[in-house]
């Protein structure tokens, strides 16, 4: 097992990762009071809840759960408030832990729940999907998506402590294990070349699911994430650059509905679209535009987006978080490896980029 930790101050945090690890151990001193409250979803309630049940109850702790619907379109206030009502019926006072066991909209919407139950409860992530394991588990943002916006409502609510078990992806589907790439192919393109060309050497691992190299891949990956967000915790300046391919992306799902295509997957052509526009303002070589779509198709991911009419994608990224005084601003790539969060781009050149990164 390797642990990272995000410095906070006194709010720092473990990042537990290895294959195998025993939650019982590694969680308990994290409990802070009796009442734990296991919010997952009806996939991974027949896969491992009532291990985590059994674990916890044998720690003496009153353990409830709430189990919601699996998928990215259930990521909504309906839903959220499911968590609420199974906090209030089981009588949870404001000393008890929201335990996520899930992936991203398990943990985003159990995150976001945390931060609003008695103005604040704890928090624990145990992620399941290897996107949530290298991003969406660290770092605070939690939250539900809007039918103008995804991620639109939300809270930052840092949990206590994150569990990331490579054991559990065996059960993950293969589509999946690629979208969770887009995110580790996504902390290579903004800052470490050397992180890349390791992932085009042991890309066919990582699909195969080798446990070891997805434990260097998520160690690597969680290493960016927790020192961008030690330094921007709130997303003020220097986190924006996680956000690279998602200003695209974010506008993919949005107008396909949420859960049609995977969020790494509207990502991986997002991160093409940021690499497209890169190259053609001359930061980046046609070669490097190559090499991002040549890694992104190594991943089993797309490169390009259904046909999607101009003004609405250009709508839906009008909501994006990162416009600031009505003005977009996009993270692009100044070369490979270093990105850059900007509002100096050509609008006419972005449109082109959109459009011709559609498939036909």
């Amino acid at each position: 097992m390797q642990t990272l930790h995000v410095e906070l101050g006194d709010r720092r945090y473990p990042i537990f990762i290895g294959s195998q690890l025993d939650p019982k151990t590694l969680l308990a001193p994290y409990i802070k009071g009796q009442q734990v409250m296991i919010v997952t979803n009806t996939t991974l309630e027949q896969l491992y809840l009532s291990h985590y049940v059994h674990d916890l109850e044998s720690l003496g702790k009153k353990v409830a759960t709430c189990v919601l619907p699996d998928g990215e379109k259930y990521k909504n206030l309906e839903n959220l408030n499911l968590i609420f009502d199974a906090l209030l019926e089981a009588g949870f006072n404001r000393d008890c832990t929201v335990l996520a066991l899930g992936g991203g909209v398990i943990g985003d919407m159990a995150g976001f729940a945390s931060a609003c139950f008695q103005r604040g409860v704890y928090f624990i992530q145990v992620p399941t999907t290897l996107l949530s394991q290298v991003d969406s588990s660290v770092g605070g943002k939690t939250g539900i998506n809007h039918p103008l916006g995804k991620n639109m409502i939300g809270a930052f609510k840092q949990p206590e402590v994150v569990m990331a078990d490579m054991a559990q992806l065996r059960t993950l589907p293969a589509r999946e294990l690629s979208a969770g790439l887009a995110e580790v192919i996504k902390y290579a393109l903004l800052g470490d070349l050397e992180f890349l060309a390791w992932l085009e050497q042991h890309m066919d691992g990582l699909l195969a699911g080798d446990e070891s190299l997805l434990a260097q891949a998520v160690y690597r990956s969680c290493a960016h994430k927790a020192r961008i967000v030690a330094n921007d915790e709130k997303e003020q300046g220097e986190r924006a650059l996680l956000n690279l391919g998602h200003t695209f992306g974010h506008a993919i799902e949005s107008y396909l509905g949420y859960g049609k295509w995977l969020h790494g997957e509207a990502v991986a052509t997002g991160m093409v679209m940021a690499a497209d526009l890169s190259q053609r303002m001359g930061w980046i070589s046609a070669e490097d535009l190559q090499r991002t779509k040549n890694i992104i198709q190594r991943a089993k991911l797309p490169i390009s987006c259904p046909k999607i009419p101009l003004d609405e994608f250009l709508s839906y990224m009008a909501h994006d978080k990162k416009v600031l005084n009505g003005q977009l601003r996009l993270v692009l790539l100044q070369q490979l490896g270093q990105a850059v969060i900007t509002k100096e781009f050509d609008v006419e050149k972005m449109k082109q980029v959109i459009l011709e990164n559609q498939a036909e």
